[in-house]
């Protein structure tokens, strides 16, 4: 009797021993059948509750069904600290631990592809491995401004080059059945206001430059999921803008992944309903139901209870909440509930991964000759005394920058490297030392002294040194590199310069090690024979450093963003406050196209360094350039070779201008790279091929289409955006 009850229930339950497998659960089925079988199956509320989040980094799923919900981890460039249900604290974990990969704008740095996958896929299987489904990144909002405190965050101020490079990147953590979530869409450039600022700009400018990358995540990356900004777009959130995210993303892009807010990013719940938004995750506080903080009812969402009042009502029709569902059940069954996809926490591996990034990411921007050679590279046999200066030499830079914050399972200083390869030779010297909130004037007056008193015994210790590398730069201390805040100027903070002067008055033998996602005034810049931009490299962070000065690593990064000489020569300081960072909550883009090297060059204003630019161990040579056409296609090819001593690697860069255009336009765009290593004599032929159309095309905004007009261009090959080797003429 009891034996039959029991095979009655499991028939009952749909669990008898012929029962089929419903098609959801199915991982080999098509995954929009699964989609339609899941949605026919679940109640209103269920499908409501796909809506918004039900911890700060958790969404729902389905658990009548056996559908799990969604994990999501803050780390463009690493898998954060596991955070508390409902707070910003950090849970205590003691497994918690990741690999820190290179920032983003170390990325955009080393100009490859291919690195751009591997870092991906290192950053997907230690996703996997941790159970969570989405990362939230990668970042690729456009470098505007160098105040901008996220622009670490970022791939630098070209579109061609930021959406060549996340497409691979996305490809990589998605190969892991872990959704790359990008962010954030879009025109999000500052931190000043972030949360209110409304930002006015041209329909060029925003197809032309802050959205390509975009479009490259979506239609050439397969990318699951997109976060929305904070600011407003033409007078409306970004997380509920109906242009952006519905005619732009999903409709003209074709984009079949989730919207996402960002974390308090939703402030409408009409337009929230109505204008593209998908999952609404973090919001804490709504003025109008008097709820807040820890205690928040998540299904007082938003998208919660008032949309479900209004499903019920008739304010809002099925099928909004039908379209929001289908795209979270198909990340759901891409992610959580897709068993393909290998998770793993291979530290060894993975740093393997970053010193690659590091080494190739990192810009040597000036090597001058102390002497008769080069400073660079380092000859230890030449130097008994090594001297380390800078807080940044020891500091643990992977911590800090609020979202970008990681818990790395090691992360090698610039000190320690050296220690270990040198000995007894290096000692060290913290120079200047980040101050502590000071609560009253003694505090002051004890912090100034503290900062002479560390100045004095570095300058001391460089007198007597044969050599002083200089550790400094920004950090991701709130006002440096760090989100919610940006820089006040392009200075170096904590007494810095005046640190780094008294080091050349006691030895010209200084090499500045700049740890930083921003360009920075060098007023030294003349008399400092050796420079590297060395942004901040994650785990391994101190050996990538060691490596280059060494010799080891021949350098080979190239500057994905100009330095300006000075804050007003940057085309988005130059309009003053009403482009950056706004009057009255709204900031007009009034340098349009123009941005970055498109700015100094159309403009005539020489930046200190420029887009593309990174000097090497050893030198190249570009032979005669061809250009070949047919139909619409070009194909540019030209021989480059290693004429120096050491094996090195070469970014070779193809920009495009039209002669006489008949709107505003640069005088010059990037449309194709290459890198490529050559040992010393070693020649290759470097080729691009352009389709005539899109390389020439600008976006016409009477017709609302892109257009290319007839005449003459000018094919610009370079080794950087000002120092051009090759021109040759088209005709179309």
């Amino acid at each position: 009797m009891r034996k039959s009850l029991f095979i009655c229930i499991f028939a009952m339950m749909g669990l008898g021993a012929n029962a089929q497998t419903p098609v959801y659960q199915d991982s080999k089925a098509n995954i929009e059948e699964r989609v339609e079988d899941a949605l026919s199956r679940m109640t209103l509320e269920e499908k409501v509750k796909l809506c918004h989040a039900q911890g700060k980094f958790y969404s729902n799923g389905v658990p009548r069904l056996g559908i799990p919900g969604i994990w999501s981890s803050d780390g463009p460039h690493g898998v954060r600290f596991e955070m508390n249900w409902a707070d910003w604290g950090h849970s205590g974990w003691e497994i918690d631990s990741c690999t820190a990969f290179p920032t983003l704008t170390c990325l955009a740095a080393t100009w490859n592809p291919d690195l751009a996958y591997a870092y991906g896929k290192g950053v997907g299987e230690e996703a996997r491995y941790r159970n969570k489904n989405v990362m939230l990144g990668p970042g690729v909002n456009i470098y505007r401004t160098p105040l901008n405190g996220r622009n670490f965050e970022y791939m630098g101020e070209d579109p061609c080059l930021a959406a060549t490079l996340v497409v691979p990147y996305i490809k990589g953590v998605q190969s892991n059945g872990v959704a790359s979530c990008v962010k954030h869409f879009c025109v999000n450039n500052q931190e000043t206001n972030r949360m209110s600022v409304n930002v006015e700009v041209s329909e060029r400018a925003l197809r032309e430059i802050y959205l390509p990358a975009f479009r490259a995540a979506v239609q050439e990356g397969g990318v699951w999921a997109v976060m929305g900004a904070y600011n407003k777009i033409r007078g409306t959130h970004a997380c509920h803008n109906y242009y952006t995210l519905q005619e732009i993303l999903k409709r003209e892009w074709g984009f079949d992944g989730v919207v996402m807010s960002d974390w308090d990013g939703t402030h409408n719940a009409k337009e929230a309903a109505f204008n593209g938004l998908d999952i609404e995750m973090g919001t804490s506080h709504r003025p109008d139901k008097g709820i807040g903080g820890r205690n928040f009812r998540f299904d007082e969402s938003y998208l919660g209870n008032d949309f479900l009042k209004g499903l019920r009502d008739g304010t809002y029709p099925e099928e909004l909440v039908n379209d929001k569902a289908r795209r979270v059940l198909r990340l759901i069954f891409r992610t959580a509930m897709n068993p393909q996809g290998y998770g793993k926490m291979d530290y060894a591996g993975h740093s393997e991964i970053v010193k690659a990034i590091g080494s190739e990411g990192v810009v040597l921007l000036q090597n001058n000759n102390v002497g008769k050679t080069p400073l660079l590279p380092l000859d230890a046999s030449q130097y008994q005394n090594i001297l380390i200066v800078g807080d940044n030499a020891t500091r643990v830079l992977s911590h800090g920058g609020q979202s970008s914050e990681l818990n790395p399972q090691h992360e090698t200083s610039v000190l320690k490297a050296f220690q270990d390869r040198y000995g007894d030779k290096v000692s060290y010297a913290q120079g200047y030392a980040v101050p502590q909130t000071l609560g009253n004037r003694q505090d002051a007056s004890s912090e100034q002294s503290k900062a002479v008193q560390l100045r004095q015994e570095a300058v001391e210790k460089a007198k007597q040194a044969d050599i002083v590398i200089y550790v400094g730069g920004l950090n991701k201390e709130s006002g440096q590199d760090c989100e919610d805040s940006d820089r006040q100027s392009m200075g170096l903070s904590y007494g810095q310069n005046e640190l780094i002067t008294d080091l050349l008055n006691a030895n010209p033998r200084v090499v500045f090690v700049m740890m930083s996602g921003n360009a920075m005034e060098l007023p030294e810049l003349k008399r400092m024979p050796a420079i590297l931009h060395a942004w901040y490299l994650g785990s391994d962070a101190g050996d990538i450093v060691a490596d280059i000065i060494s010799g080891k690593v021949c350098p080979s990064g190239k500057l994905p963003f100009s330095y300006p000489k000075r804050l007003e020569d940057n085309g988005a300081m130059s309009f003053g406050a009403e482009s950056y960072p706004g009057v009255n909550g709204t900031q007009t883009y009034k340098e349009d196209v123009l941005v970055g090297y498109r700015w100094h060059d159309t403009k005539g204003i020489p930046a200190l360094f420029p887009f593309g630019y990174g000097l090497s161990y050893t030198t190249f040579s570009y032979g005669r350039a061809t250009l070949v056409s047919y139909g619409n296609q070009i194909t540019v090819s030209l021989p480059v070779k290693n004429t120096g001593k050491v094996t090195g690697k070469e970014v070779v860069q193809l920009y495009v201008g039209e002669d006489k255009p008949t709107v505003l336009r640069p005088l010059k765009e990037l449309k194709a790279f290459d890198k490529v290593e050559l040992k010393p004599g070693e020649e290759t032929i470097v080729s691009f091929s352009l389709n005539a159309d899109e390389a020439f095309a600008f976006y016409d905004e009477a017709s609302r289409s892109w257009k290319t007009n007839k005449g003459s261009y000018t094919l610009y090959v370079g080794s950087s955006s000002t120092d051009i080797r090759q021109k040759l003429k088209y005709k179309r």
